[in-house]
């Protein structure tokens, strides 16, 4: 009779393709999967209702597909800091199999986890699977971490990537007794966005779990990768993957992801769609890098990377940054961007750069503001993505060439030449001129009509203020080394 193994999913919402998973099945056939819905993680200050909600849409496919397998995937609402050891005592549990984090908190957890599971004779077993490439596995000739995108790729694309794993079957469930013992414990049926207390009522882009983001990457594929390297810049067109969150809650794996690309790639007719294709493994690859980063650096997670900024004297306006949140700075590609991030709890990558510069060189504000925001909206927000782009943004970062400042205007004419996105985001100017729509010279008389701020800064002005600092912050690094 098959021992009972318990899979601790984290970011690995999926039956298929998932590594430890399927080296569970290929030990036993009776796995239960089990969740926690962490308190810890759901009353922190950085949390978005938007991205809850897509996770419990996430969980309700999950269970289900468990359940069409024959097992079940259990729900508690408790840290499994408790749930995990106790559970998998009372259950005569064999093993507890997990994927493996990057995260510092859930490197810490899972250390405390597995001393106290092997305190009680409980086999673990743990596994890479949410990165194409473990961190220890991608370095330098000097055997030291990357601190660069561009050498990174270069090692990164260069290494054979493995193939998607079988998925699962056949699975054999908890018995009429064993479910008493994880009922009192605890587990409860999957709660709703409402229970945990939070509320988002608006639609998501893409519905969560596996089967919506299998079918999605099937259409990016199909139809809007060959154009990716060109469109994924224009935020009024549907050009990118919009998988960042299936990424994020691990409903798609990276080698599935691969796989397709690789696909693409033997069969693609021209040396163009070829550039597009790379162009799309490029942007995987700046995901992993940062998680990457973020293992190697957790010190990121609070602070910049680069020692000038360590001490930034950021000016940090109060009443400045509220108006960004709001979307009413008066740049209308910045308000636009705000707008459908507060609205969607999503932003278009370009426009994710655009505010991000902004709050940071234009308004001269802690990127860690902007950072939590980003967290508190984004139902995709990742916290090695989120912390790796705003600190590229604010030139804190692993850069090769950090100090990048964004015109807002400039970058409204060349990637919302006519103004459909700021039309779509900020109803009350869209009858505006186009021009004066892209480059934010919107008349006091029209901007008082509409109810529309005034700029709140000069972004020249600012850009040159910002300059100075950074020079004169940089010179004191210097002298002080």
């Amino acid at each position: 009779m098959s021992r009972l193994i318990i899979f601790w999913h984290r970011r690995d919402l999926r039956i298929k393709d998932n590594i430890g998973l399927a080296s569970a099945r290929e030990k036993s056939q009776k796995i239960i999967g089990l969740f926690c819905l962490d308190p810890a993680i759901l009353k922190g200050d950085d949390i978005a209702p938007a991205r809850i909600k897509y996770l419990l849409g996430c969980l309700a496919e999950l269970q289900e597909n468990y359940r069409k397998l024959g097992s079940d995937l259990l729900i508690f609402h408790d840290s499994p800091l408790t749930v995990i050891p106790q559970l998998a005592e009372e259950l005569k549990t064999e093993a507890v199999y997990w994927n493996l984090d990057v995260e510092s908190f859930s490197r810490d957890r899972d250390k405390i986890i597995e001393k106290a599971l092997k305190a009680k004779n409980i086999k673990v077993e743990t596994f890479w699977d949410q990165l194409l490439h473990p961190p220890e596995t991608i370095l330098s000739k000097t055997n030291t971490p990357y601190t660069i995108y561009t050498p990174f790729w270069r090692n990164w694309s260069q290494q054979p990537k493995l193939k998607p794993v079988n998925s699962p079957s056949n699975l054999s469930s908890l018995n009429h007794e064993e479910y008493k013992i994880a009922t009192n414990i605890g587990l409860i049926p999957l709660p709703t966005l409402e229970n945990l207390g939070f509320t988002w009522d608006n639609e998501l882009l893409i519905t969560a779990g596996e089967t919506a983001a299998l079918e999605r990457l099937e259409y990016f594929c199909r139809y809007l990768l060959s154009d990716y390297n060109e469109n994924r810049n224009y935020p009024s067109l549907d050009g990118t993957s919009q998988l960042s969150a299936a990424i994020k809650f691990g409903v798609i794996s990276p080698r599935t992801l691969w796989q397709y690309t690789q696909i693409e790639l033997e069969n693609c007719q021209s040396d163009e769609a070829r550039d597009n294709i790379i162009a799309w493994q490029k942007e995987l690859a700046w995901r992993e890098f940062y998680q990457h980063c973020l293992y190697f650096f957790p010190e990121l997670e609070t602070g910049a990377y680069r020692q000038q900024f360590h001490h930034f004297p950021w000016q940090n306006n109060e009443i400045f940054f509220q108006a960004w949140c709001e979307g009413k700075t008066g740049y209308p590609i910045v308000d636009a961007a705000m707008r459908q991030l507060n609205e969607t709890g999503w932003m278009h990558n370009r426009c994710r750069m655009i505010v991000a510069s902004f709050l940071t060189k234009d308004l001269i504000i802690d990127w860690r503001w902007g950072e939590k925001y980003f967290m508190q909206k984004l139902y995709d927000g990742d916290l090695a993505a989120n912390n790796g782009g705003w600190q590229w943004s604010a030139s804190s970062g692993m850069d090769a060439k950090p100090l990048r400042i964004f015109n807002p205007a400039s970058q409204s004419q060349k990637f919302d030449e006519e103004a459909e996105y700021i039309r779509r985001w900020l109803p009350e100017i869209s009858h505006l001129d186009t021009a004066d729509l892209v480059t934010g010279k919107i008349s006091p008389l029209d901007a008082q009509s509409c109810d529309y701020p005034l700029p709140i800064v000069d972004h020249n002005q600012q850009q040159r203020k910002f300059k100075q600092i950074y020079q004169e912050t940089k010179i004191n690094v210097s002298v002080n080394e």
